[in-house]
């Protein structure tokens, strides 16, 4: 029987819900479209099959190809990524976070992190998460033109001597400077802990440099800009000893560290059904079109900052290096949530967001987030980022008009009628 069949009312919602993604513009830099072949593994019979443990060392029986399906998993990252060791159990990115800190530190360590309200994350030290409430948390920020300070970081890590510094970002638009950043870390004495899940994509497509090498311990999510299932991924070099052995928190001893802290530490039975869909993913990542892709989204990045500022935007930073866009809407005499309101009755998606020093409050700041990845996987390039440049500034200029916006909508679904998404998918 059909989901139609046995419950109408979800069909019908998720029916909704691929119209609005068809209809519109997704432009949350952390959202993506995956490919049907990812969906296909995502709801497969992988989701039936319990697996507590790890290939070849599992608490349940009838593993033998849920093993081969984790175990092809792990290959293809441990290849896309360049590192000796792979976990691909993390249920998504802030349990890797925190499977991370389980295994690295101890309650009340103190760590290191990007600040929320200048482009961090929430399990980088928000005093109100666990990486803020289990740890002591000192925080960094960006200089008030958005870039990263790194003599500031380098006095605060002096300073206060964390066990850990945390690195990566949701509304960072430059790139990281993987060997200053692990000099910063080894002065202090503390782990690096690079978060790439908004970038992974990117570095495993040649645009962004990559952490392996500086960063003694790598988490990301899978669902970003390496457009896959939602998920997420610890990546490290060392080698993995035995199961029962005892082991220090030592660099060499961090595999066995990181695969500990997920099970029996944190989680229980790894989900085999995003696990497949995981690897095929990263299959799609390692092949040829992908770099591609990725150099399309920076291409794309790029032509709608320089559409937006040839309409008057502020962008922190003044442009950007990678997938977002981080904008200052203040002279433009709209806060985010008011843009953010208006766009998405324009067919536009984004979100609010703080900027740097922003004197407004976080769930009413002065900017909002802009992403290239969606966009790019329905096909779009430099011409449609100009189109969309405009409408975002007319949207803007006409907030308040609900017939303007309508009107922007109509020629927003016009454009994508023009780049098809998920032909033969249908719910209702």
């Amino acid at each position: 029987m059909t989901l139609h069949t046995i419950d109408p009312e979800i069909a019908a919602d998720l029916q909704s819900e691929l119209t609005r993604q068809r209809e519109g513009l997704e432009m949350i830099p952390s959202e993506n479209f995956v490919s049907p072949a990812v969906l296909e593994a995502l709801g497969s019979i992988g989701t039936n099959k319990y697996s507590e443990g790890y290939p070849g060392r599992r608490y349940y029986g009838g593993c033998q190809y849920v093993d081969r399906i984790e175990q092809t998993a792990i290959d293809r990252a441990k290849k896309l990524f360049g590192v000796d060791h792979a976990n691909v159990q993390p249920y998504s990115g802030s349990p890797a976070n925190l499977a991370v800190y389980y295994a690295l530190l101890n309650p009340g360590d103190t760590v290191m992190g990007m600040h929320l309200y200048f482009g961090g994350h929430m399990t980088h030290g928000l005093k109100v998460n666990f990486s803020g409430t289990l740890y002591r948390s000192v925080q960094y920020q960006t200089r008030p033109d958005g870039y990263l300070d790194l003599d500031a970081m380098d006095i605060l890590a002096q300073t206060e001597k964390p066990k850990m510094i945390v690195v990566g970002a949701t509304a960072y638009p430059r790139q990281f400077d993987w060997k200053a950043l692990k000099n910063i870390a080894d002065r202090a004495g503390a782990f690096l802990l690079a978060d790439i899940s908004h970038i992974a994509g990117l570095i495993v497509g040649g645009e962004h440099p990559s952490p392996v090498g500086f960063a003694d311990v790598i988490t990301t999510t899978t669902h970003k800009t390496l457009r896959g299932p939602r998920g997420a991924m610890i990546l490290c070099n060392g080698n993995p000893s035995t199961p029962l052995k005892k082991v220090e928190r030592t660099r060499e001893n961090f595999p066995t560290l990181i695969d500990r802290a997920i099970i029996p530490g944190l989680q229980g039975g790894p989900h085999n059904h995003q696990t497949a869909a995981i690897a095929v993913a990263l299959k799609e990542a390692a092949l040829p079109e992908f770099k591609t892709y990725a150099h399309q989204i920076v291409l794309n990045a790029k032509a709608l900052a320089d559409r937006l500022l040839e309409h008057g935007f502020d962008l922190v930073t003044g442009g950007t290096d990678n997938h977002l866009l981080l904008v200052d809407l203040r002279r433009k005499g709209v806060t985010g949530t008011q843009a953010e309101k208006a766009l998405d009755a324009s067919g536009i998606t984004c979100n609010k967001n703080t900027i740097p020093f922003d004197p407004r409050q976080p769930f009413d700041p002065s900017g909002i987030r802009l992403g290239t990845p969606a966009l790019t996987s329905r096909g779009m390039k430099e011409e449609e980022m100009k189109q969309i440049g405009d409408f975002i500034l007319e949207v803007v200029e006409h907030w308040e008009d609900a017939d303007r916006l309508v009107l922007i909508r109509s020629r927003v679904k016009e454009m994508t009628d023009c780049f098809p998404l998920y032909q033969g998918i249908h719910y209702v």
